[in-house]
């Protein structure tokens, strides 16, 4: 199981606290989440298998499209809906500590 105190760290440097029925909470799915890795583990030949990067197999061909410059917004246009502007640059709220 992973320790209270480890998980209070992690959430600590994350910026956010939670209450301590909440760090019970996640102890136990974290430990669902182990037991699943632990069962998925012992699949014979499991570590012959490649990664997936979809759910599906993909034809890149087919899926990927080439990158092409079509009509664009000016500047104007993007900060039309913006409450808060500042040198043609929406602002947002500080959202880090120094």
């Amino acid at each position: 199981m992973i320790a209270k105190e480890k998980l209070k760290d992690y959430a600590h440097k994350l910026m956010f606290d939670m209450d301590d029925d909440e760090y019970q909470t996640l102890q136990e799915e974290f430990e669902i989440i182990l037991k699943q890795m632990d069962v998925i583990s012992k699949i014979p030949n499991i570590s012959e298998v490649n990664p997936m990067t979809f759910p599906f197999r993909v034809d890149e061909e087919r899926f990927l499209r080439e990158d092409e410059v079509g009509d664009y917004l000016t500047v104007g246009e993007v900060l039309a809906n913006s409450k808060h502007q500042v040198n043609d640059q929406v602002k947002v709220p500080k959202v880090v500590e120094e």
